[in-house]
């Protein structure tokens, strides 16, 4: 297992564009923070779609990187959310993450995302991601 500290060091250095913060790590699961400001929302005061989704991803990935160490080249292969309500616009997003699955080739997992402060559910998103096959 990979630590939190070794995981947030890796996204922070392949990924300084994202804006999601790894909470926890481990046991098959992650959970990731991810700030709502301005940027993040779209008409109608809600936080947009696009911004849900790629919490979803990292906590996958997190989850993944935790449970099968740091690999680089595991990506998403189908990613599938439904909205559950309407986030609020002025709280971070949490999306937490439990792996169903973990295979030599690929890992499903299941991602519940909350408007931070409320523990209601604002989405339900299940994911597959396919890991490098190892070169002999």
């Amino acid at each position: 297992m990979v630590s939190k500290d070794v995981i947030a060091k890796f996204l922070a250095t392949e990924f300084p564009q994202s804006k999601c913060v790894v909470e926890a790590v481990g046991d098959r699961a992650a959970t990731i923070r991810h700030a709502v400001g301005f940027d993040e929302l779209r008409p109608g005061g809600t936080v947009s779609g696009p911004v849900m989704m790629t919490v979803a991803d990292v906590a996958l990935y997190v989850a993944v990187l935790g449970e099968v160490g740091l690999v680089p080249l595991a990506v998403t292969s189908s990613l599938s959310i439904n909205f559950l309500r309407k986030p609020a616009a002025d709280n971070a997003i949490i999306g937490q993450c439990k792996l169903i699955k973990v295979g030599r080739s690929l890992v499903v997992g299941e991602v519940l995302l909350y408007s931070d402060g409320d523990d209601r559910p604002v989405a339900h998103v299940m994911g597959t991601y396919a890991l490098p096959t190892p070169q002999s």
